[in-house]
């Protein structure tokens, strides 16, 4: 069978696509190994999501975007691609099964992962304390301590932003900044936030919530106490099954499209946390989602 569109990864962008694509009565198929939900399915209450003015459940959330999708008739595949190719205007995709599902579309929604640390309690107080976001998570520490690692943009970007609630110790592992000045001089200037220089955090500490951390500044031990920990070493793009296709990647594995979501490939797409240019919201995702559906049913409806 050759489907009208394959989309891979069953986050906010991929089950918004889904619906969509469903919808419009195309045979559609939803690639995901785990159908987990991306972050937004493992952030423990949504509050920024519109219409649910006393939070949701993330989970729940990604749940609901599930039932919607598979209502519409969204086929699912508990798989995972390992690479893309095309031929004769047909998309195979490669599952590390050996098997190969055909698609005469393609929407990647496959999201980013964010850099982690690797240390002691990191992973256990993931959602109770250990964050990645603080547009998403920020508001739950009105009036708390906060340490953010780090030392690039992101960091510095966020660490003012979490100003709006908390006082903020920014950890960094030099003794010298690495974002752009402009954020170097806000950050610098911001009575609320205290740097940490040459501090590398080595354990994440509590008991059902984050407690404390341990940092090693000059070849000391040293606990801080806090009640988060804003984690920003980078991200990576979950971009591994489209390695082998660079013209549509930037330098750091980012796909690069249109505002149609359409990379330079004729029939692929890309949405959400995956594609250059997104705020990584999963507002924004969804509408991401919802554009490359759109486009999907115009360029089949233009090439069949």
């Amino acid at each position: 069978m050759i489907y009208d569109c394959a989309i891979i990864g069953a986050g906010s962008a991929g089950l918004s696509a889904a619906i969509y694509t469903g919808r419009a009565q195309l045979t559609a198929i939803l690639i995901d190994a785990n159908l987990a939900g991306g972050q937004l399915g493992e952030t423990e209450l949504v509050e920024n999501y519109p219409g649910f003015p006393e939070g949701i459940d993330g989970p729940e959330l990604m749940a609901r975007m599930l039932e919607q999708a598979t209502k519409f008739g969204t086929e699912i595949d508990l798989g995972y691609v390992q690479g893309i190719s095309k031929t004769n205007g047909i998309f195979q995709l490669h599952k590390d099964d050996g098997s190969v599902i055909e698609s005469k579309t393609v929407i990647l929604a496959t999201g980013s992962t964010h850099n982690k640390l690797g240390v002691p309690g990191e992973e256990e107080f993931s959602g109770r304390g250990v964050s990645y976001c603080a547009t998403c998570d920020g508001a739950y520490f009105m009036d708390k301590e906060l340490v953010v690692v780090g030392g690039g943009d992101a960091a510095l970007d966020e660490g003012i932003f979490l100003t709006r609630y908390a006082k903020v110790t920014i950890a960094h592992r030099r003794d010298q900044l690495r974002a752009s000045k402009i954020l170097q001089d806000r950050a610098l200037k911001n009575e609320k936030i205290d740097f940490i220089w040459n501090a590398t955090l080595k354990e994440i500490r509590g008991t059902n919530y984050v407690e404390s951390v341990l940092l090693n500044k000059n070849g000391k031990e040293e606990e801080w106490k806090t009640n988060g920990v804003f984690i920003y070493v980078g991200s990576k793009p979950n971009s591994q099954m489209v390695k082998d296709l660079p013209e549509i990647l930037d330098e750091q594995g980012y796909v690069k499209t249109d505002i149609r979501m359409e990379t330079s490939i004729k029939g692929l797409f890309a949405a959400g946390d995956l594609r250059v240019g997104s705020v990584r919201q999963a507002g924004s995702a969804v509408g991401d989602g919802i554009t490359a559906a759109i486009e999907v049913q115009k360029f089949l409806e233009e090439n069949n």
